[in-house]
């Protein structure tokens, strides 16, 4: 028998508890920083040396954290059914918990890529400074999505998200779009469920399933709930 296809979407919360503050941008700042000033192809034409520089602290800080149960609980996973994951989060905590089919929207902070060609990526586990070329000749910079810039894998999740058996949004407020969007793609009769410290307003939605609380506790009952399915 084919293995069920579930497709999970998952955001700060997830990484939350392995120690990796999460981004809110209700208040215009992250990690004491304006958002605008190292999240923006803007504020790095500005002063890229203060962006690089934040991304390298980020990069250190990633480096030291270990993934969560969460994590791990989703690779296991991978036993029963076919799991695809698609995060907003730029760590390689998914990688590093076990799970093998990962689209990452916003980037990857372990990789980064040339300015003139966003396809020109390199594996980076130290710092990117000022002067640092890609093999283009053009100032090398973290391969994140910024505000402003188009998002490359949207289409991707799109097409993952409407084959979907099951869907699962973990330890998202479902605010930043376009990934936001991916939830009301999926087909009515698949089931939804939202793992979240807060679940987020989806009651126009058919077949949701709340999970309220923590990532690695709703990731537990969550096995539990998809085992008996086939059990």
């Amino acid at each position: 028998m084919d293995k069920k296809h579930i497709v999970v979407l998952t955001g700060a919360g997830i990484s939350a508890e392995s120690g990796i503050k999460t981004f809110r941008d209700n208040d215009g700042l992250w990690m004491g920083h304006d958002i605008n000033e190292v999240a923006t192809p803007r504020g790095f034409a500005k002063n890229p040396a203060l962006v690089l520089d934040f991304y390298n602290q980020r990069r250190r800080e990633i480096k030291n954290v270990e993934p969560n149960l969460a994590h791990v609980g989703l690779a296991a996973l991978e036993e029963n059914f076919n799991v695809t994951i698609i995060t907003q989060n730029i760590d390689d905590l998914h990688e590093r918990g076990g799970s093998k089919n990962i689209i990452h929207l916003h980037g990857e902070i372990f990789k980064m890529r040339s300015t003139g060609d966003k396809f020109r990526t390199y594996p980076i586990h130290g710092d990117i400074l000022v002067g640092d070329l890609a093999d283009d000749g053009n100032q090398l910079r973290p391969h994140i999505v910024w505000f402003e810039e188009e998002v490359p894998m949207i289409e991707t999740a799109v097409d993952v998200v409407r084959t979907a058996d099951t869907f699962v949004v973990i330890g998202t407020s479902l605010q930043v779009y376009p990934a936001a969007g991916l939830l009301d793609l999926v087909r009515d009769e698949v089931p939804k469920y939202i793992i979240d410290k807060k679940i987020p307003a989806v009651h126009h939605l058919q077949n949701i399933i709340p999970l309220e609380g923590t990532a690695s506790d709703g990731v537990i009952r969550l096995k539990r709930l998809l085992l008996h399915k086939i059990s």
